[in-house]
């Protein structure tokens, strides 16, 4: 299983972005799906999950700014950012948990990551 993540780059305060991670390969269920990120020197921090069912979590930080949403069909999952602000700066990863047959429980799998860099 293979994930792409595109969609970053640079924008300036109070922009948006939008995110998005294509899964490709044996895929029988995705489980769950995320967004994580790393700023320079930091470690890396979740930013907002949804589950199969469409139940959806966020970090304090991006409630109400970012939205997290998912194309069951494309496998693919997004990343809507908006209000955005140099402490957004980071590289964006996805991530997505994966069963390959039906009786696979299933393990992570991580995208490459995307800069998202904002100015301001």
């Amino acid at each position: 299983v293979q994930l792409q993540a595109s969609g970053g780059g640079l924008v300036q305060a109070g922009g948006s972005l939008r995110l998005s991670c294509a899964a490709s390969g044996r895929i029988f269920v995705i489980n769950a799906l995320g967004w994580y990120r790393q700023a320079p020197g930091k470690q890396r921090e979740l930013v907002a999950t949804i589950t199969r069912g469409g139940t959806t979590t966020y970090a304090d930080s991006v409630k109400d700014r970012f939205t997290i949403s998912k194309d069951n069909a494309k496998n693919t999952v997004y990343l809507q950012m908006n209000s955005l602000s140099p402490e957004d700066t980071a590289v964006y990863y996805c991530n997505m948990h994966v069963a390959t047959t039906i009786t696979d429980l299933g393990m992570d799998y991580w995208g490459t990551g995307t800069l998202v860099t904002v100015s301001s």
